[in-house]
């Protein structure tokens, strides 16, 4: 890859990685995306997936054309990953209760059951499996990790927007990524 490194934006699901792509594409970042899903309610501004990243387990010949540009992972598939690339991690973090309760809004909208696992058991679940996850990107030599709160990004977009453009160099517009930031769709305070 001739010294490139691929940009990961990750997290749990609901955790604000739709709007860090968002962010990126809007400075100015080549974003890895398929379109097939397509914007809705949940995320009115899409949700800048590529499906094939689901598949990293068995198909990772797409890392050869993503870099210097970012594609979103859920934090569970990072383990996949594969040591001959360099990636920088975005990884989001935000209130708990706020990302359970924007999933339970997503599973209603969709009219699934939402009471087969209570909150307190998910919470303890998703916690475990974060202080896992941050402990493996920690110990590898071919990452470097950006962790960003989604509720103080929200609160000071231009901070964080200068740190994440310092993280990936440099190289962005720091502008229009502030500007992408709407708090209007910040609807699961807690």
């Amino acid at each position: 890859m001739n010294g490139k490194s691929i940009t990961i934006v990750s997290g749990l699901p609901r955790s604000g990685t739709s709007l860090m792509m968002g962010m990126l594409k809007a400075g100015g970042m080549e974003l890895l995306v398929d379109g097939i899903r397509t914007p809705d309610e949940d995320n009115p501004k899409g949700y800048y997936e590529f499906e094939r990243v689901k598949q990293i387990e068995h198909d990772q010949d797409w890392l050869e054309d993503a870099g210097d540009k970012a594609v979103k992972m859920i934090a569970e598939l990072l383990r996949h990953l594969p040591p001959s690339y360099n990636y920088k991690v975005i990884f989001m973090r935000r209130n708990m209760e706020e990302i359970l309760a924007s999933q339970r809004q997503m599973m209603i909208r969709r009219g699934e059951p939402t009471d087969r696992i209570s909150d307190e058991e998910i919470a303890g679940l998703f916690r475990r499996h974060l202080e896992k996850v941050e402990a493996w990107i920690a110990e590898q030599p071919n990452m470097e990790a950006l962790y960003v709160n989604y509720n103080s990004l929200l609160a000071e977009p231009a901070q964080h927007v200068k740190e994440i453009n310092e993280f990936l160099g440099g190289i962005l517009h720091e502008g229009p990524m502030t500007r992408v930031v709407d708090p209007s769709l910040y609807r699961q305070r807690r």
